[in-house]
């Protein structure tokens, strides 16, 4: 697969097995209540055990405080910590500093206005994540199901590596990928049958339609 894929949000083995098995190079463990994706540390600690080598494990926070980050890092084997909310560029270098793993910051795009922030967190991150920012008032930053419009960074070029994500689906990837030239993407909600359910065959098709 000349796309690496995340699949994020898994909360079942079986889900974690189809995502390695459709050659995902990540797989995403959410740690936020209000997701219905939401894992708990020790669930999450069962399902990261059993991913092979080669396979990163990243655990997904939002505004995370250290006790929770401690407590996560402590149980749980992990290559990455990503971090969603609105997490300072201050607060992202500490928390690298801290747990001694490489962070990806998500940054919410709308319109151009926004991108000027990627270079802010490129300079304490190691990866940067581009999602849609959500609508006002929503309680998820993420896996809502929206895309940006993705002309607005068609071109672009950034120092760290950085993955795609917002409303990618099995149907529309392979056309995100020719606009942004985009080398990594991420996929939530765009492989589940009902929120928080992810589906074995819509995870192959995603990763299918990369190839």
């Amino acid at each position: 697969m000349s796309v690496r894929a995340k699949i994020c949000g898994l909360t079942t083995p079986e889900h974690v097995a189809a995502a390695v098995e459709a050659g995902a190079a990540y797989v995403g463990f959410v740690f936020f209540p209000k997701s219905p994706r939401n894992i708990s540390i020790e669930a999450a600690r069962d399902l990261a055990i059993d991913v092979p080598p080669g396979v990163a494990k990243v655990a997904l926070t939002v505004n995370a405080d250290d006790a929770l980050l401690d407590a996560i890092t402590a149980a749980v084997p992990l290559d990455m910590l990503q971090l969603h909310g609105a997490e300072s560029p201050e607060r992202v270098a500490e928390v690298r500093a801290r747990y001694g793993l490489p962070v990806m910051k998500a940054v919410g795009v709308a319109d151009a206005e926004d991108l000027p922030k990627i270079a802010t967190y490129e300079a304490v991150a190691d990866q940067i994540l581009l999602d849609a920012k959500p609508p006002k008032g929503a309680d998820l930053p993420g896996g809502n199901g929206l895309a940006f419009d993705w002309r607005l960074i068609a071109g672009r070029e950034w120092v760290k590596p950085w993955m795609l994500a917002g409303g990618l689906t099995p149907e529309n990837v392979a056309e995100a990928v020719r606009l942004t030239g985009a080398r990594q993407v991420d996929v939530s909600s765009g492989v589940e049958r009902a929120p928080g359910e992810k589906d074995a065959a819509l995870i192959a098709a995603f990763t299918a339609a990369l190839n």
